[in-house]
């Protein structure tokens, strides 16, 4: 019914071999993954550190900058000063979805210490958005 293709595709023709152009592993894109959540979420807590600040803050901040540089293999990463304004509720559900997606990919890459790094912030948010909550009678 259909006439078979004679010539060869151009985009097979175009690109050439597959080691024309760099590939990266799984590994290299599981960390450029996580250091990208880590690094949202080092965002959302100095935006709560402008709006309360904690030693806890300070301390988890800390530690986030350090595993994004690691994965990076760079500088610490860039941090804005974040005005001290914000829902301090909604930044603590962005913090905790954040820190689980970090903690997804820390799990898969078997990568421990930002692992228990996401999960402890993960805890630390639930326990702030459960202590925001109004007792129920």
């Amino acid at each position: 019914m259909y006439e078979p293709i004679r010539t060869q595709s151009v985009h097979r023709t175009m690109a050439g071999t597959s080691s024309d152009f760099p590939h990266r592993t799984r590994e290299e894109e599981l960390d450029i993954q996580l250091a990208g959540h880590l690094g949202a979420l080092l965002a959302v807590t100095d935006e709560l550190r402008a709006l309360t600040p904690s030693a806890d803050l300070e301390e988890a901040a800390a530690r986030l900058a350090e595993q994004v540089s690691r994965l990076r293999g760079g500088p610490a990463p860039v941090r804005a000063v974040p005005a001290a304004t914000g829902e301090i509720t909604a930044l603590h559900q962005r913090a905790h979805t954040l820190a689980g997606r970090a903690l997804v990919v820390a799990a898969s890459r078997a990568d421990t210490a930002s692992a228990i790094l996401a999960a402890e912030r993960m805890d630390a948010h639930t326990e702030a958005l459960a202590s925001r909550e109004p007792a129920l009678s």
